[in-house]
């Protein structure tokens, strides 16, 4: 329909006109007498539908010719909002790429002892007896298996389980082969950060060896402990969500939600030589 009137729009308005002159002409060729009045009285209904034809027609005819104009300006609309969502998307990113900068270094200025090796996360294997990261840099670089992972903030990934010449594989906080010692930064307590199947598939990980009058709550940070010098202390490994018994009774362990993003990773740090503290 847009199409018929788009090209034939004008002899539709140019027959309307045509009608509505032909009908005032013949009223006012005939003489005004009683016949003439009553042509007149007929002829007005005539004059009042060309005129609505007249009006309809040049109403549609401008909608067909205006409407591919409208078109077009909806389409530059919509890619001036494209563009704008994009500078957008690339603003955001700039302002994470900033913050993530930041706190590497804060958190290089806290651990001058620390030696970093920056790596990509190339891959992820999540099954149901291993939760482990794949990153872009192996022993040709400085990496060792035992090696800390952490994030820019100083939040634990896990540890290096194998490193190849220039990849290696890394078992997160939430791998049951991860054991390594930890604290409960409110109370000073040591415990052991300990991978569990069951909780794996939860995203979580858990401290074990609390005593049984541990003072362990819901909230509690917990830290790398650094002792034995295998590992460096004051790495975030989590959160405690809750703490429980073992059915035995004879000790608590806290089940923790870890610090990092595991799922989110895209760089990580590798600690490749640090300060043993005593």
């Amino acid at each position: 329909m847009r199409e018929f009137f788009r090209k034939n729009g004008i002899i539709v308005v140019i027959a309307a006109l045509l009608l509505t002159a032909a009908v005032s002409i013949g009223s006012a060729l005939i003489p005004m007498d009683p016949l003439a009045n009553a042509l007149g009285v007929l002829a007005t209904p005539f004059r009042a539908i060309g005129t609505a034809v007249t009006g309809w027609g040049q109403g549609v005819y401008r909608y067909a010719t205006e409407y591919d104009a409208l078109r077009q300006r909806v389409a530059e609309l919509e890619g001036q909002v494209a563009q704008m969502e994009q500078e957008n998307r690339e603003a955001n990113a700039a302002l994470r790429e900033n913050e993530r900068l930041r706190q590497l270094l804060e958190l290089r200025e806290k651990r001058t002892d620390f030696v970093f090796e920056s790596a990509a996360v190339t891959g992820r294997t999540v099954t149901s007896w291993s939760a482990t990261l794949t990153i872009s840099k192996g022993t040709a670089h400085g990496v060792s298996q035992g090696d800390c992972v952490i994030t820019e903030t100083g939040a634990l990934v896990g540890v290096v389980r194998e490193a190849g010449l220039n990849w290696s594989t890394v078992s997160t906080v939430l791998d049951p082969d991860i054991s390594l010692g930890a604290q409960v930064f409110s109370t000073g307590e040591d415990g052991i950060l300990e991978g569990d199947l069951t909780l794996m598939t939860e995203g979580k990980c858990r401290l074990s060896y609390l005593s049984v009058q541990s003072e362990t709550e819901k909230g509690d940070q917990v830290l790398t402990s650094g002792m034995g010098g295998i590992y460096p202390s004051g790495l975030v490994i989590g959160t405690v969500e809750r703490v429980d018994y073992l059915p035995s009774g004879a000790e608590r362990y806290a089940v923790l939600a870890p610090a990092a993003d595991l799922d989110r990773l895209e760089e990580v740090f590798v600690i490749k030589d640090f300060q043993i503290v005593e």
